[in-house]
């Protein structure tokens, strides 16, 4: 498998995943509190979403023999300078590098009330990430 043909792979995996996100709108607040399933799912697949990104990232730059990342944050630093997603997008990018960070290690009590709002407000956010690694694939790929 190429790279190009793995990087592909990745994205699918992604948008699987944001795709069983969006689709479990069965999944309220008050169901969100309450059922320690729905809660687990949403965390959980929102922790795939973003293990996903930053191992396409991590590939990207490996693959290219760019600098060196200093932490997860700074992957998107370099993707960034490299051109491949924007300045504007930069900070959003950077928080889901963070919040992987609070999923994983729970440095703090995870906020329910950020987690549900990310789960139904910053979907989208995945799909920008999508579009701007599929640009550069496109760009890239003779």
């Amino acid at each position: 498998m190429n790279d190009i043909e793995l990087l592909s792979n990745k994205l699918f995996v992604l948008q699987d995943y944001v795709r069983h996100l969006e689709q479990a709108d069965d999944i309220t607040w008050a169901k969100y509190t309450t059922d320690i399933r729905s809660k687990a799912f949403v965390e959980r697949y929102l922790h795939l979403c973003i293990e996903e990104v930053l191992d396409i990232c991590n590939h990207i730059i490996a693959e290219n023999d760019w600098r060196e990342p200093q932490n997860f944050r700074d992957l998107f630093n370099i993707l960034t300078e490299q051109g491949i997603i924007s300045e504007h997008n930069l900070p959003t990018f950077q928080n889901m590098a963070s919040f992987r960070n609070l999923l994983v290690h729970r440095y703090d009590k995870i906020d329910d009330e950020v987690v549900f709002g990310i789960f139904r407000r910053r979907l989208h956010d995945f799909h920008r990430f999508i579009e701007s690694i599929s640009a550069w694939i496109r760009a890239n790929t003779k």
